[in-house]
Formats: C-alpha cells, sequence, structure tokens
C-alpha cells in the first residue's frame, strides 16, 4: 500500500490555514466595520463636553511573524522531508566547538538525513542573539554559540533536514530574570522543580511570545522545522505549592494545545514545519502534565515520543524488563501512539535511545528499536544522547 507524501500532506495543511486566516481576516474587518459605525452613531447623541464610556475598536500593526497579505501571496516554500528521517540531537554548547559541526555532517556518509540543533535548551539559554527576539537578549539569554544563518547554509549544502529543538516552559533563565513571567510558590518566591529549575507560566501569553519570537528567529535564518520541547506542565517537584497567575479553567491538555495553534498560526506562513516532543507514556495515560496526542496533533505536522526503554518501569505493557527488550518496548508504545492518533494528519518520528542509562546500549539495542519504529511508523527516528556521542551504524537506510 502507497504512503501519502508528507510533504503535499503539509502544503495541503498550510493551504487550509491560509483560508482559515483570511475568513478570520475578514470577520475581524466586518466587525471593526460595524464597532465603527456604532461609535459615529452614538457620537452624535452626546453633548458638547461630556466623555462618552465607549471604546472604540482598534486596529494593531501585525504582530512579528503574523502572516500579511504579501506573505499570502507568497509564502516560503518548506523544504523537502526526507524519505526517511534519519537524525541526532546536538546541543547549542557542542555547536559552539571548532570543527565539531563538520563532525556531524560527516555523518552523512554513514546514512544521516537530517540534524536537530537546539536553538533555546533545557537551561533557557538561546543559541543566538536576534532583534527578533529582543527579551531574549534584555533577560541575558542569548548567547552566542553558532550563527544560525550559517549553520542553515552549511547544513543544507549537504542536503540534510535542519531540525531546531526550542525548549518551551522549563526556564530557569526566564523565571530567575522575569519572576512575574514564572510559575509561583504558595511558600513565597518561584516555584522550582526537585532538581531547583524554574518554569514559565503556562498560562501566560507574554511566554508565549517570548518563545515563538525565538522560534521565529530560527526559522527566518533558515532552519526547516520547529520542534518544540519541555511544552508541558511540569511533572516533578512539589507541585501542590505551585501557582499560576492567570490561570484559564480548562483542561491542562488544552491549554498547551492554545500555544501550539497559537505558535503554528505565526510560523507557518514562514514555511517551516511545527512539532513537539512528548513522553513515550503520553499515548497511554494522562500523566497530568497537558500532554495529550490527540488534542496536540492538530496543529503539528511532526509528533516526536520519547520512547527509551530505559525510561519504563518494570510491568509496564506487560513486559518484565522493557529496557532489556528495547524492541517489543518501542513496538508496543509507538501501537499507543498509533492508535490514539488514529485519523490525526501528523507524522509519528520517535525518539530512540543512543545512551546507556544502568544497561548497556550498543549497535544490536539500537538496531532493535530502529527495526520497530519503521515497522510502526514509516517516518523515520531521531536518535538521542545528551553528549552528542553516536553509535557507528545506527543511520545506516533501511535494506
Amino acid at each position: 500500500m502507497l504512503q501519502p507524501d508528507p510533504n503535499e500532506r503539509f502544503r495541503e495543511r498550510r493551504s487550509q490555514a491560509r483560508r482559515r486566516r483570511a475568513r478570520q481576516r475578514i470577520a475581524a474587518f466586518s466587525l471593526l466595520a460595524v464597532g465603527t459605525a456604532v461609535v459615529a452613531l452614538g457620537a452624535r447623541f452626546l453633548e458638547e463636553g461630556e466623555r462618552a464610556p465607549v471604546q472604540a475598536a482598534q486596529t494593531t500593526a501585525p504582530a512579528a511573524g503574523t502572516t500579511t497579505e504579501g506573505d499570502e501571496a507568497a509564502p516560503r516554500e518548506p523544504r523537502e522531508l526526507p524519505q526517511e528521517v534519519r537524525g541526532v540531537h546536538v546541543t547549542m554548547g557542542l555547536m559552539s566547538l571548532r570543527g565539531k559541526l563538520n563532525e556531524y555532517l560527516a555523518l552523512v556518509d554513514e546514512g544521516m538525513t537530517a540534524v536537530q540543533i537546539d536553538v533555546k535548551d533545557e537551561n533557557g539559554e538561546v543559541a543566538f542573539a536576534s532583534p527578533l527576539a529582543p527579551l531574549a537578549t534584555r533577560v541575558g539569554a542569548a548567547r552566542d554559540y553558532y550563527e544560525p544563518e550559517r549553520v542553515a547554509e552549511r547544513v543544507h549544502a549537504k542536503g540534510l533536514y535542519l531540525i531546531g529543538r526550542v525548549v518551551v516552559f522549563e526556564d530557569p533563565h526566564l523565571a530567575r530574570e522575569r519572576p512575574k513571567l514564572a510559575v509561583q510558590s504558595s511558600a513565597g518566591g518561584i516555584w522550582t522543580n526537585y532538581g531547583g529549575l524554574g518554569w514559565s507560566n503556562q498560562y501566560d501569553e507574554r511566554v508565549w511570545d517570548y518563545n515563538v519570537d525565538i522560534a521565529e528567529a530560527a526559522a527566518r535564518a533558515g532552519f526547516d522545522e520547529i520542534m518544540f520541547d519541555y511544552v508541558r506542565f511540569p511533572s516533578d517537584g512539589p507541585i501542590e505549592q505551585a501557582r499560576w497567575s492567570g490561570r484559564v479553567n480548562e483542561k491542562k491538555g488544552e491549554t498547551i494545545a492554545r500555544f501550539l495553534a497559537y505558535a503554528r498560526d505565526r510560523l507557518e506562513p514562514l514555511g517551516v514545519r511545527i512539532s513537539a516532543a512528548v513522553f513515550g507514556l503520553a499515548a497511554t495515560r494522562d500523566l497530568g502534565i497537558g500532554q495529550r496526542p490527540r488534542l496536540l496533533a492538530p496543529h503539528l505536522d511532526v509528533i516526536y515520543p520519547m520512547v527509551y526503554p530505559s525510561h519504563y518501569s518494570p510491568g509496564e505493557y506487560d513486559l518484565p524488563d522493557p529496557d532489556g527488550t528495547p524492541g517489543a518496548t518501542v513496538t508496543m508504545a509507538l501501537r499507543d501512539f498509533k492508535e490514539v492518533m488514529r485519523g490525526a494528519d501528523t507524522l509519528i518520528v520517535p525518539w530512540l535511545q543512543d545512551f546507556t542509562m544502568g544497561r548497556p546500549y550498543g549497535l544490536e539495542q539500537i538496531q532493535a528499536q530502529v527495526t520497530a519504529a519503521r515497522k510502526l511508523t514509516k517516518a523515520g527516528y531521531l536518535l538521542w544522547n545528551a553528549a552528542g556521542v553516536y553509535t557507528p551504524g545506527a543511520l545506516a537506510p533501511a535494506p
């Protein structure tokens, strides 16, 4: 059976989004026209010197990244997805080392088709400064790890697909420098998890703007896809003490979905794909952190389940030792994702384990995961190793 072309699917979704935004603009213009007429009519009945308690409708300049008529006429075309995504995770610290990017680009010879490079990480640091993300510079988060345009140029010259990872709500830097944007503690001050890390407020749209501004800077620099990570509520720490200003009466998954919908409306006109990394168990149960794949999928081109076998407890999926049976663990996890996302127009590309956590992991264990991923999703996979060291042979094309 022929698989649907994900590139054509992306173009259709973008076309639908443009039509949706056009309808929204028409509706907004109609509302503005009616409001203006009402204000004008009311003014006829005001006596001279009186101040009318009428709030006139106002127009504002479009936010950075918002589609304009010119954007609609000539949107940037996205880079074609690889036939199979085979990529690795690269930190911004590694990117700052002389000659390190060359080492990763050389993995093309082993079969690599994509590379994921951090744009904003778990510490709240941003890899580069940009006038499109002024707050990152003002709070001291923007650093000089690499030049994004130059990196994109070199990655594309090797025929690779470039994914920019943006860690969203775990943000100890922003929480420290702008406490009003952070999750608060009932004990006083900003809330922190057990690792002492602060989180930004999931309900605060200023936090949304901060992260999407950074994502836009990466998109305009040439990144092909923006992957949002830690796009959730906190999962560890004294949760009972956490307090959110501006909290909305809705389920956490709906809040995260609203953020992704906002991000998509701003970023999609730039020709980038939108994706998110989620916990491997997110399809199996409600983890209480807002990662509900079915709710998030409509706003994503790709979802990346983190199905690392070492992260599953004994007995999960009725497997006595998930870490010792990596192929079976990845198979069961991806089956759950396929089931919960049945009918969704979103690709599933798993994060696979290329690191040792208790039990030694080598090529055999990685290949077991890759084989399972190929049987279940056919879209590809990414390899995670926090140290950026990858097993030779793990990126080989399918036989």
